[in-house]
């Protein structure tokens, strides 16, 4: 934490310059609705500010 803003700019310029040097692309947000939905299954539940695929199947139905 610093309170100094001039220095805070500094320290993100600076870790923004090693990101793209090292061509890293870090994940800052994952968008949940960014996945694909169809209308006739139902049930499945999709974990929230998980970078890891917690989708639960096992209560999963397809309506016809």
């Amino acid at each position: 934490m610093e309170p100094d803003q001039e220095k805070r700019k500094k320290l993100v310029w600076e870790i923004d310059r090693r990101l793209t040097e090292d061509a890293a692309r870090p994940i800052i947000y994952s968008y949940d609705l960014a996945t694909c939905h169809y209308p006739r299954v139902h049930g499945v539940t999709i974990m929230v500010n998980s970078l890891f695929n917690g989708w639960r199947f096992e209560d999963a139905w397809l309506d016809k």
